[in-house]
């Protein structure tokens, strides 16, 4: 309980300090660290089983502010790919929550895309994320391109235009 705490102080600081504005390139190793979850209904999803597509890994809270806002643009942005032919796909990972509090997070925001539940928090070590939105952009052969920590507005023409790139 105290370590489940300690995370989500930690996670509140750095998500009240970041403002994202755009897409970085990402530094690290870009093959990012395996990735498999089970979505509310209990349907476990890969990354790897997205291989081909551009995927936005996004980490998530139902208490983070900025993911709130943010997601009905995540929405127009799988929308306004789609209508440009880009095969994409979106793994939002809930982090260390339970089902029943993402459900409800759910059922008011609406998100159109995969929902997935990381209880332990072991998805949020093995990609060592320290804040709350932690987005990471990949390329349609797996490997992390970009990283924006912080909320963003997802139908922004100019994020639009670098993730449909990537497919081409």
């Amino acid at each position: 309980m105290i370590k489940k705490l300690f995370i989500f102080t930690l996670l509140l600081v750095f998500s009240a300090a970041s403002q994202a504005t755009s897409l970085k390139a990402f530094g690290g190793n870009p093959t990012p660290p395996p990735l498999m979850l089970k979505d509310l209904e209990g349907k476990s999803h890969s990354l790897d089983a997205n291989m081909g597509k551009v995927v936005l890994v996004q980490f998530w809270a139902t208490y983070c502010g900025p993911c709130r806002k943010e997601m009905p643009t995540m929405n127009k942005m799988i929308k306004k790919l789609e209508a440009q032919g880009v095969p994409f796909k979106i793994l939002a990972i809930d982090m260390g929550e339970s089902a029943a509090e993402v459900r409800k997070f759910v059922d008011e925001v609406k998100p159109e895309f995969t929902i997935l539940l990381d209880e332990s928090g072991k998805s949020i070590q093995d990609w060592k994320v320290f804040a709350v939105p932690s987005n990471f952009i990949i390329d349609p052969q797996g490997q992390i391109r970009y990283t924006l920590f912080g909320g963003v507005d997802w139908a922004n023409e100019e994020l639009l235009a670098k993730v449909a790139a990537l497919a081409k």
